[in-house]
């Protein structure tokens, strides 16, 4: 496996790392623990080195099987976690200095460590100055805690601002062939501030897989129920998309999944997806999609083709989720 370095940072992870929210919450099911720690063994044995949790995914269960899992293998990998939301359900958000700083205690006994490689604000707290938290993941920097410092769904100003108070390693947000408004603004004060690009959902919540179609049902406790732009109607005009990456994929002897993260791998040095899996083919396919070689031409064709789509449905329910800019 191929290593990357997130921006200007030291911190150097394998170009494709393992999102774990899966495993234990948001479609529907809990899998198997001693399942999930083989998966997560697999990943380490495979060459990753880079898996993504949080303490809201759960709660704290997703957080519980990381640090199990990964305890064995713990000065080899990197672990990123988050902070910011309130999973006593008061209310939504929570990034309080104070809290940040209690959460990172308890992340760092689930994750069964003496530091958080990368601490992600999860979501901007619109009642928290950024600053205010970029202090205090600053101040968990310089007691050895927090090794790195990351926000996930901020827009250009936010960026900007907690980036003056303590650098940001990577910005985490939701990035594919589906999903390309971060090529407007965020990709370039990215590069322009040295920051890496962590993207999730990059195979569009599994869609462009192409294991979807319009008579696809999802269960109601998976958060995919929710999702607009995975509803039948929307699913039957989103094909294009997947008729898209399977078409390249056929030429290429190679699957949809592995075309759409070879085209994500191939936007910048600096991008590392994260795809979420819960079972080892799966895993497996989408590791050797670090192996897929987009030619220039064949990079522009999927462009050309994919922009000229339009897509269908918000990707969050409730309207799309707008960054925070403030």
């Amino acid at each position: 496996m191929k290593t990357r370095r997130l921006g200007n940072s030291n911190l150097e992870v394998s170009s494709l790392g393992l999102g774990c929210m899966g495993m234990s919450f948001g479609y529907g099911t809990i899998s198997d623990k001693s399942e999930m720690i083989t998966l997560i063994h697999k990943a380490v044995e495979s060459g990753v080195t880079f898996f993504d949790t949080a303490e809201v995914y759960g709660p704290f269960i997703n957080e519980e099987l990381v640090g199990e899992a990964l305890a064995p293998f713990r000065g080899k990998v990197v672990i990123a976690t988050k902070f910011g939301f309130d999973t006593t359900g008061a209310t939504a958000l929570d990034s309080r200095p104070e809290h940040i700083k209690q959460v990172a205690e308890a992340s760092l006994k689930r994750l069964k460590t003496d530091v958080i490689d990368l601490f992600f604000q999860h979501r901007v707290d619109p009642n928290v100055p950024i600053e205010d938290v970029a202090g205090a993941v600053k101040d968990l920097i310089q007691e050895g805690k927090v090794k790195h410092f990351g926000l996930s769904e901020a827009g250009v100003q936010i960026i900007r601002r907690a980036h003056a108070v303590q650098p940001v390693t990577a910005l985490q947000s939701e990035y594919s062939l589906w999903w390309r408004e971060p090529e407007a603004e965020i990709l370039p004060v990215l590069e322009e501030l040295g920051i890496g690009f962590v993207p999730f959902s990059p195979l569009g919540k599994g869609f462009l897989t192409g294991k979807m179609d319009q008579n696809t049902t999802f269960d109601s406790k998976d958060f995919r129920s929710t999702v607009p732009r995975l509803s039948p109607e929307n699913l039957k005009a989103n094909m294009a998309f997947v008729d898209l990456v399977a078409a390249m994929a056929k030429r290429k002897n190679v699957t949809p999944a592995q075309i759409a993260l070879a085209w994500i791998l191939a936007q910048k040095p600096w991008i590392v997806p994260i795809p979420g899996t819960t079972k080892l083919h799966r895993l497996t396919e989408n590791l050797a999609a670090a192996d897929v070689e987009l030619t220039h031409a064949e990079l522009i064709e999927i462009n050309t083709a994919s922009s000229q789509i339009a897509v269908q449905g918000e990707r969050y329910s409730g309207g799309s989720a707008k960054l925070i800019n403030r």
